[in-house]
């Protein structure tokens, strides 16, 4: 390890950065470095223009990773090597403005029928039912799962900062069902290697067979759950603050983006989505 790195993963470490972050940062560092040929001290404002070109234009990169390089050249130079003029050289791009892909609960209940595995099946109604990330929904330990108080603990989710969101009794049930399959101990979905959880990289390969399986036009990511999740709370008349706050989302004008997709008047106002979702077979 070089000192630059040492010194850049003490720094974010300072800062409470989650090691997720971490990782991604001194990542998108690595590569900038191995661009060059040579170490990110030696490189200015010349050069993180051209890799940025060479991201977009030659790349490829989808903008959530030009961001996070962004992010990660921004930390690198105003804080480890201690250069804060140099971070306003290093401009966040404009992205263009997309809503988000919704399924609706018949096109949900296809989705989920076409994943025969029970774990994997589990994890995608878990993210729905719940509203949780994958991240989030994979680092769930059994203890998690407050069946007595009807809720689901998130701990150190998104911002390390630790949330309750719902555990309706339909996603009760399929828990049930689920661990008396696997009789998971301590991480409630575990990986291959014992003590460890599943991998992200597992799930996220699921979805596009199971959408093609389902016969469904639309794109679907396990992010996907996460809509879902918000947009037919909101269409079930949900306000909008309950929905940041089951979210995890820091601001409300995030959660808003729910507005333009959702159509107001879809039925009940109960929040067990994967109830009515099932039914929709």
């Amino acid at each position: 390890m070089t000192a630059l790195r040492e010194r850049m993963i003490t720094d974010l470490r300072i800062r409470n950065y989650s090691p997720r972050t971490i990782e991604c940062y001194i990542g998108c560092v690595a590569a900038f470095a191995r661009h060059f040929s040579t170490s990110p001290a030696a490189l200015g404002p010349e050069q993180i223009r051209t890799y940025q070109a060479f991201l977009l234009e030659t790349k490829h990169a989808s903008w959530a990773v030009f961001n996070q390089t962004v992010c990660a050249l921004r930390f690198l130079y105003g804080t480890t090597l201690g250069q804060p003029g140099l971070i306003e050289q290093i401009p966040f791009p404009r992205q263009p403005k997309q809503l988000p892909v919704v399924l609706s609960r018949e096109e949900l209940a296809r989705f989920f029928a076409a994943i025969p595995n029970e774990k994997h099946r589990t994890v995608l109604m878990t993210m729905y039912a719940a509203g949780l990330r994958l991240s989030e929904a994979l680092a769930l330990q059994v203890a998690d799962v407050d069946s007595a108080r009807q809720c689901v603990r998130v701990a150190q989710g998104k911002g390390q900062k630790d949330r309750y969101t719902l555990l309706p009794p339909t996603l009760l049930g399929q828990l049930r069902t689920y661990w008396r399959a696997v009789r998971p101990t301590a991480w409630l979905f575990p990986g291959q290697q014992p003590g460890t959880p599943l991998t992200a990289t597992v799930i996220q390969r699921r979805c596009a067979p199971a959408a093609r399986e389902a016969k469904l036009t639309k794109r679907v990511t396990t992010h996907t759950m996460r809509h879902c999740f918000a947009t037919h709370l909101l269409e079930a008349g949900t306000d909008l603050r309950t929905i940041q706050q089951l979210l995890g989302h820091g601001s409300l004008q995030t959660t808003a983006v729910y507005l333009h997709v959702a159509t107001p008047g879809q039925g009940r106002t109960d929040t067990d989505l994967l109830a009515r979702t099932l039914a929709s077979r």
